[in-house]
């Protein structure tokens, strides 16, 4: 079974940062892609930013700037840099592995338990 263990949440002033950890555990071969979503209670979960196998990205527009996603393949980890953090980033964020190879075969799409991020005075 394919785990997702986040870490690096908590409470920072506005113009602060954080940075997240999410790091996969499991008998993985290959992940395509990891991500990060957000989702303050009663609304929808969003994208925050995405990264490939291949080094591609993706961010929400109101982090463009501002957040920085990276893995390291050799740990099964990814990253997120979170500067000059803002109110409105106050959120659950969630990681994401999509497109996980393990021993047996292709596996479904794997969610982090959440971590929380509270940007206030």
């Amino acid at each position: 079974q394919v785990q997702l263990v986040e870490s690096g949440g908590g409470l920072v002033q506005p113009g602060g940062s954080l940075r997240l950890s999410c790091a996969a555990s499991g008998s993985i071969f290959s992940i395509s892609a990891m991500g990060w979503y957000r989702q303050a209670p009663g609304k929808q979960r969003e994208l925050v930013a995405a990264i490939s196998s291949t080094g591609s990205t993706n961010y929400a527009d109101s982090v463009k700037g501002r957040f920085t996603i990276s893995r390291d393949d050799a740990k099964n980890t990814v990253y997120l840099q979170m500067n000059s953090l803002k109110p409105e980033d106050t959120d659950v964020y969630y990681c994401n592995a999509a497109g996980i190879l393990d021993h047996t075969g292709w596996i479904d799409d794997t969610w982090g338990q959440g971590t929380q991020v509270t940007v206030a005075s």
